[in-house]
């Protein structure tokens, strides 16, 4: 595991942005799992300026997305397929069959997390996979549990989650379930950049660095990833 701090959101988004743009030139039709939520903006916003600039393309990329929430319109300001379109798929070259969006709508959750572990093991796995960080120490919606998930699966969401995240819901309801990769799918992934900003994060980050390996702490299982980088602002890493 390494781990990298920096001084401020800003500057570790525009190096989480070099390591997606790297391997976009290195290997042009990469796989790319990303993550949602207020920490990867920076490093989205530094892509796009990129793919304008035409330093990279998106044209041969496939993307996967970590999550979405079930029971919510897709084009809710709330879903991550409106958070993805708004601020990368809309902005860059990206072909819309190659994005791959979890449908928190679909009749069959079963199947549609099946089909997704599927599509992603068909294009080949994902290259580089973005994460986030809850307080709690969970990735995606892999909530601190007795056991490490596998697959993708339909979570309950806890009730931590449902506070960080019902102040964004102000229209529809927060919904209680989401899809997500589970941790097995993420540790699949070739390489993983975890990116976490702010003091509420400090704890979490002490836990999965520091503590044992356990579900109660999903994040914890990167300290077994090959090659996992984790990109820390200094709020972050206060307590390394």
């Amino acid at each position: 595991m390494e781990i990298r701090i920096f001084e401020d959101a800003a500057s570790l988004g525009l190096a989480a942005a070099d390591i997606f743009a790297q391997t976009i030139k290195n290997k042009p039709s990469c796989v790319l799992g990303l993550a949602t939520g207020a920490s990867p903006i920076p490093t989205y916003n530094r892509l796009v300026e990129l793919c304008n600039a035409k330093e990279i393309s998106f044209a041969d990329v496939k993307t996967f997305n970590l999550d979405e929430y079930c029971d919510l319109p897709k084009d809710d300001k709330n879903s991550y397929y409106t958070f993805m379109h708004e601020n990368l798929f809309n902005l860059v070259d990206i072909k819309e069959e190659n994005v791959n969006i979890l449908d928190g709508n679909a009749a069959d959750a079963e199947k549609e997390a099946a089909d997704f572990d599927a599509a992603i093991k068909a294009a080949g796995g994902i290259d580089v996979q973005l994460l986030g960080i809850g307080n709690n120490g969970h990735i995606g919606f892999n909530e601190p549990a007795d056991a490490f998930t596998t697959g993708t699966f339909k979570v309950k969401l806890t009730e931590s989650t449902l506070q960080a995240n019902s102040r964004y819901f102000d229209e529809n309801p927060m919904p209680h379930y989401a899809l997500t990769m589970g941790v097995g799918s993420i540790m699949d992934a070739k390489k993983i950049v975890l990116i976490a900003t702010g003091p509420a994060k400090a704890q979490a980050i002490f836990n999965t660095v520091k503590g044992e390996v356990t579900p109660q702490v999903p994040a914890s299982i990167l300290q077994q990833h090959p090659d996992c980088v984790l990109l820390l602002d200094k709020a972050a890493a206060s307590l390394l």
